[in-house]
């Protein structure tokens, strides 16, 4: 196809299940393994804001260095979100699934109780979203399927709650609807770049699901504008508990 850049044609154009072609060596799916380090990226300037945001406030007593504890944790989540992903798109090994499937769950697990803490007015527990993600790591390992069912379905409460939150908090929603509809695209273009879809060409660069990296870190860090907030104003706390470290 003119213009399209093709693989080498010592590597054979088998399409894998998101339409990448399969290759021997480390990097399997070479566009989706190297496009997950955006989700590190993403989560690297997470942190990084939260720091800078936490010593522009005065960082609160029992904060070591500083930090916001909400979003430094919700950071590193997203970064794990990139490495389970190079993972399972590189040497693929036999904890793939948990390691990709996992830190997504939790993520989306804190995005949850984020939302959940600000509608009901208290403050968020590390438990919240730290004890379910737990409760189904055996189901991500030994079904995947079943496990990529359980995410669909945390992904589909996870948007629901945030549009909820959106609707009653007027400040929070434009990140929020601009999250959502960076995720709509992305998850789009990945659906419609999957073998045996019309955008789906195995033998070129393109690919839809690094795509889905790209704008879904991108979201990620735009919703983070969003949390650690309780009634659309930051949570200002001198000692934060243990309950609250994350």
């Amino acid at each position: 196809m003119g213009g399209v850049t093709s693989w080498p044609m010592s590597v054979p154009v088998v399409a894998g299940p998101g339409c990448e072609p399969i290759a021997d060596g480390i990097l399997r799916e070479p566009v989706s393994a190297v496009s997950s380090l955006a989700f590190v990226v993403a989560g690297a300037v997470v942190v990084v804001g939260a720091r800078r945001g936490a010593r522009g406030q005065g960082a609160p007593r029992g904060t070591p260095g500083g930090r916001s504890p909400s979003l430094v944790g919700y950071g590193v989540l997203v970064a794990g979100i990139g490495l389970g992903s190079v993972a399972q798109h590189g040497p693929n090994p036999v904890w793939a699934d948990l390691g990709h499937d996992l830190p997504l769950l939790a993520t989306l697990a804190f995005i949850t109780a984020d939302a959940v803490a600000d509608l009901i007015g208290r403050p968020r527990a590390w438990w919240w979203w730290a004890l379910p993600s737990v409760a189904l790591m055996p189901l991500l390992h030994a079904a995947p399927r079943a496990g990529d069912v359980s995410m669909d379905v945390a992904a589909a409460v996870t948007v629901a709650i945030s549009l909820v939150r959106a609707r009653v908090r007027p400040r929070l929603r434009r990140p929020i609807v601009w999250t959502v509809v960076l995720l709509a695209i992305g998850g789009l273009t990945s659906l419609v770049s999957d073998a045996g879809w019309p955008a789906c060409m195995p033998g070129s660069v393109w690919q839809g699901h690094a795509v889905w990296h790209a704008l879904t870190s991108v979201a990620l860090v735009v919703l983070a504008a969003a949390l650690g907030t309780q009634g659309s104003a930051p949570q200002h706390v001198d000692a934060p508990s243990e309950d609250e470290q994350w």
